[in-house]
C-alpha cells in the first residue's frame, strides 16, 4: 500500500483564518480527521504555523542565505522533509544550513503546531479527541516496530 502526503494550501493569508469562526473550522477539520481515523487510513499529520513565522534557507552561494521568504512555487514546495526537535527557530535554521544540498535548493523551516496553539480550546471535543488519537497512533507505531 502506498503512502501519500496531503498538503493543505490556500491562496489567502493566515489573516483570512482570523476572520473565520475558528471553533467551526476546528470542528470541521476534527470531523475530517475522525473519518480518516475510523477508516484506518490516517498515518499521522500536523498543522504548520503561519508562514510569516517561518524561514527559508537558500543555497545560492558559498554560505546558505536565510530569509523569511518568498516561498516557492507549488511545483517546488516539497521534495522531502525532516521533522526535528530544536529549542528555537534559530537552532532549527542552523540544522537546516547543515543539510547536504546545493545551489538552487531551499529548505523552508516551519514549526509544527502543538498544544499551546490550542490552549484556548482545551474543552473542544476534537482537541480532546486529538490527544487520544495521537496516543493511539503512537501505540500503533510501537506495535508495528516490534
Amino acid at each position: 500500500m502506498a503512502k501519500y502526503m496531503l498538503i493543505m494550501r490556500n491562496s489567502g493569508t493566515f489573516d483570512d483564518f482570523r476572520d473565520m469562526d475558528f471553533e467551526q473550522v476546528m470542528n470541521a477539520m476534527g470531523a475530517y480527521n475522525e473519518s480518516m481515523m475510523k477508516a484506518g487510513v490516517l498515518l499521522g499529520g500536523d498543522g504548520l504555523t503561519d508562514a510569516a513565522q517561518g524561514a527559508v534557507v537558500e543555497f545560492t552561494a558559498d554560505a546558505p542565505v536565510v530569509s523569511d521568504g518568498p516561498y516557492g512555487e507549488t511545483h517546488e514546495l516539497f521534495n522531502g522533509f525532516w521533522t526535528i526537535q530544536a529549542a528555537t527557530q534559530e537552532e532549527a535554521v542552523e540544522w537546516a544550513k547543515r543539510a547536504p544540498l546545493g545551489p538552487g535548493d531551499k529548505i523552508e523551516v516551519r514549526r509544527l503546531t502543538d498544544d499551546s496553539d490550542f490552549a484556548d480550546y482545551q474543552d473542544n471535543e476534537y482537541v480532546k479527541k486529538e490527544k487520544v488519537w495521537r496516543d493511539e497512533l503512537d501505540a500503533r507505531r510501537t506495535a508495528d516496530a516490534s
